[in-house]
């Protein structure tokens, strides 16, 4: 019995190491276009391999998965973030776990989970054909089973060969980008973070909380990336020209009146630049209350007047900015879309097209958000499907 694998990434490694471990007899084949198997894997995570998470603080997949939480939540019964732990650490990949949440290989580096992919897949006999691109299913007549595990296509056209056989496809758009912003000021700030704040399209329920990192170019880091991901098809829609509200106290705006007033009444003869809430740097702190008051910022508290007040909590709480396109965050690449999940079997993977035909991977319409959440989903689907051609193969 022959299964064909299409495409050497990440997901193709992980379905045809777990084949072959179910099912020995299996002759499994990669067929990968480029010259080399895994380059996503290579630079992912800056060269580390962010290879999951440890989902300690979600309580919502919703909140890590914009799209395809549901299948997700299901298939993660049989193969989640544990599973996956033990896998790598089974399979000689010592991992060691961050503050945050996220996975590394202990070496801190990608080789390590590429050396256990190549070798593992080598030690079980899986063949690997270099540059050789499948254009149609006819060129694997022959093979039992067919699994599809290219990764996300940037472009509607690499998706026609599953369009012509009647999957429903959902168009693919950029997920996970940072933010430009023409506002020289703010990118005079560039390298600033700031630990704890909420970034908002206004008018829309998106949403996102965390770090922010101030670029040359705009804004980026978690809380941008989470929001860039959540808001991915609208902001696509929007031509990436979209008001952006920043909330820097990451508090409502009764709580942040309470902390100037405190501010205000502790430092009262002190100028207004020369103290700060504590979240919030000298430097940003500075561009913000000029930004509120104007020349009225060099002044003493006690000069203030309360609409000076309103604006300085105002501004801490619904900054303002215009969102002028995207900039690729980094090397993670990741797109929203791909092959719609009504057009395979939710248990399976299996295509409802095509008999023996499966998916895995990020070719299906669903992605994460940065911190190890893609290539949890891409072993948990590959897991999947290694498992289901399994059970059709011994009940073959």
């Amino acid at each position: 019995m022959k299964t064909a694998i299409i495409g050497g990434g990440a997901a193709g490694f992980f379905l045809a190491i777990n084949l072959k471990e179910m099912f020995p007899e299996m002759e499994v084949t990669i067929f990968e276009k480029s010259r080399k198997v895994l380059s996503k894997v290579r630079i992912s995570g800056g060269g580390r391999c962010n290879c999951t998470n440890t989902f300690k603080d979600i309580t919502d997949l919703s909140h890590v998965y914009p799209r395809g939480y549901r299948l997700l939540k299901r298939l993660f019964n049989a193969f989640d973030h544990q599973d996956a732990y033990r896998w790598f650490e089974n399979h000689g990949v010592s991992l060691t776990v961050q503050e945050d949440g996220c996975v590394f290989p202990s070496s801190q580096d990608s080789e390590t989970i590429i050396n256990c992919f190549t070798h593992s897949a080598n030690r079980l006999g899986v063949k690997i054909q270099l540059e050789t691109k499948i254009n149609s299913f006819e060129e694997l007549h022959g093979y039992d089973y067919i699994a599809v595990t290219t990764g996300g296509s940037p472009r509607i056209e690499g998706l026609s060969i599953y369009a012509n056989t009647g999957h429903k496809i959902v168009s693919p758009v950029p997920s996970l980008f940072s933010f430009n912003i023409d506002d020289r000021q703010l990118c005079e700030l560039m390298g600033t973070v700031i630990e704890n704040v909420t970034a908002i399209i206004p008018s829309s329920k998106f949403r996102a909380q965390g770090t922010l990192l101030i670029t040359h170019w705009g804004v980026s880091g978690p809380a941008i990336l989470k929001l860039s991901s959540y808001a991915a098809r609208f902001l696509n829609e929007q031509a990436y020209q979209s008001p952006l509200s920043i909330n820097w106290a990451n508090k409502n705006d009764a709580e942040t009146m309470n902390d100037i007033v405190r501010l205000a009444s502790d430092n009262s003869h002190k100028i207004i630049t020369n103290t700060h809430l504590e979240n919030i740097s000298q430097r940003l702190w500075n561009y913000l209350i000029e930004k509120a008051i104007d020349k009225k910022c060099r002044l003493r508290w006690t000069d203030l007047s309360q609409k000076d007040i309103n604006r300085i909590v105002n501004t801490l709480c619904n900054d303002n900015y215009h969102i002028n396109g995207r900039s690729t965050y980094k090397e993670e690449f990741v797109t929203c879309g791909g092959i719609s999940l009504s057009s395979i079997n939710p248990t399976t993977l299996e295509s409802r097209c095509i008999p023996n035909l499966f998916f895995a991977g990020e070719i299906l319409d669903i992605d994460g958000i940065t911190g190890g959440f893609n290539f949890q989903a891409a072993w948990t689907t590959a897991y999947t499907v290694a498992q289901a051609i399994t059970n059709k193969g011994r009940h073959h």
